[in-house]
């Protein structure tokens, strides 16, 4: 999978949240999240160019293009976390954990599933 940038990835996060949409659709909303004006041409220019990735599919039946993402959520956060894991953390994804822990308020609901995902590792190293 080609890997997104911050601005392809803010309108894959949209279409993963709300679904197939048009250009002007995901214009408006990433305006509504942004600071600073997007022209329609720059939305359309993305797009272009993140169908061309392969991370957006293009349904060209009716007088408006509808664009779906064209790849899974978790496969984007998998690929993600490797870049972060291999560039930051020098592999180790341990390191990782141990920041993100060290860092984060963890709730009592959080740490019985990271507790849980620990013991079902452990007994598949078994």
């Amino acid at each position: 999978m080609n890997k997104p940038t911050d601005s392809e990835l803010n309108i894959l996060r949209l279409l993963f949240e709300q679904g197939p949409q048009t250009v002007r659709q995901l214009n408006d909303r990433l305006n509504e999240q942004s600071s600073k004006a997007i022209g329609y041409t720059t939305t359309l220019k993305f797009l272009q160019i993140m169908l061309e990735k392969g991370l957006v599919s293009s349904d060209k039946s009716s007088r408006t293009h509808v664009y779906a993402a064209a790849v899974a959520e978790n496969e984007v956060r998998a690929g993600l976390l490797d870049r972060i894991v291999d560039q930051a953390f020098r592999g180790s994804a341990t390191e990782l954990i141990i920041q993100a822990l060290g860092q984060a308020d963890t709730n009592a609901e959080e740490l019985a599933a990271i507790k849980a995902l620990i013991e079902q590792k452990e007994r598949e190293n078994q």
